[in-house]
């Protein structure tokens, strides 16, 4: 089967290990079940595996893609949740949970299997191009947001680097559930795209807010650390989940951290639960998926290079 996979690591091109071509197929394995995948959306994550993060040369060629919308053996519309073993499920006693990808073959493939558990039904109301783009970065945001930021609706919630999907995902949502989103990017046609989805104010990356946040959604990293510290009231939170630009930022901002009692909290992914609540929530609101560009499979290089590029407002999604 035609796929786009890891052949080698390079931590510096990480492209220069991305391949194109001919996979064996999936075999039978009980407790898993098969998809044939109709689409599937590009995250950060599948650059951070083509630089060796999460995966080893032991287990290359290794098929890229943690996301994915299809149809199971028994014609239903399904969508996948990310985290293979979470709750032990198809998979060792004692083995931890992973993202697919890291251990398992992933969904950048004409076909992927994963434990049963991990198949979740698609709403009829999203096409598979918008449910295939939930299952990391839109779960990600949900979690964020609702479960790790503790938001309330009328809360004010500051979300750095829009454009990415963690970030457009979290001004969706977060506007859906009547949220007051502030929202920052570098790119003045990006602070505008903010706005037409939700956002009540935009802002220069840095540049200072009319008021102090209840919590700050968190994927940039160093290039924004400090002003997200900066930017949050005495007994704040701030939730991060990525930091694209770097991990060590030049101030780790640690007295006002103490002095302002303000919670730092991490998180990754979201559980089952959570997915399938995203799913309904975007089913019964209307709420779709910002998509930045489809392309086919066979396209995927394209796809990565603009991620790589930051030339992206939303999600990339390949389609099989």
């Amino acid at each position: 089967m035609f796929a786009a996979y890891a052949a080698r690591i390079d931590r510096d091109q990480p492209l220069n290990g991305l391949e194109l071509g001919e996979r064996p197929a999936p075999g039978e394995r009980p407790g898993w079940t098969t998809v044939n995948v109709k689409a599937a959306s590009l995250n950060h994550h599948d650059l951070w595996s083509l630089r060796g993060v999460g995966i080893t040369e032991e287990t290359l060629p290794m098929i890229l893609g943690c996301d994915a919308a299809g149809v199971d053996a028994d014609g239903n519309e399904v969508v996948l949740h990310s985290v293979i073993g979470q709750t032990g499920h198809g998979v060792g006693p004692k083995e931890k949970p992973s993202i697919l990808t890291e251990r398992y073959q992933g969904t950048f493939a004409e076909q992927v299997t994963v434990p049963s558990w991990n198949v979740l039904p698609k709403p009829k109301e999203l096409s598979f191009e918008e449910a295939a783009c939930l299952p990391t970065a839109w779960l990600t945001a949900y979690r964020m947001l609702f479960t790790n930021g503790g938001v309330r609706p009328g809360d004010s919630v500051l979300v750095q680097g829009a454009g990415g999907g963690v970030a457009t995902a979290a001004i969706v949502l977060g506007a859906a559930a009547g949220l007051r989103i502030f929202a920052t990017s570098r790119d003045e046609a990006k602070r505008k795209r903010a706005l037409e989805l939700g956002a009540e104010a935009v802002f220069a990356t840095g540049e200072r807010l009319p008021q102090r946040v209840d919590a700050v959604i968190e994927t940039v990293g160093a290039a924004t650390w400090s002003h997200s510290v900066k930017s949050l009231r005495p007994g704040g939170t701030l939730v991060i989940s990525g930091a694209t630009s770097g991990f060590t930022p030049k101030s780790g901002e640690l007295n006002r951290i103490f002095f302002l009692e303000l919670k730092i909290v991490g998180s990754t992914m979201g559980s089952k639960e959570e997915l399938a609540s995203l799913l309904s929530f975007c089913a019964a609101k209307g709420i779709r998926p910002v998509i930045d560009s489809t392309l086919p499979l066979d396209r995927a290089r394209e796809g990565f290079t603009k991620m790589a590029q930051g030339e992206l407002f939303g999600k990339i999604v390949l389609t099989v």
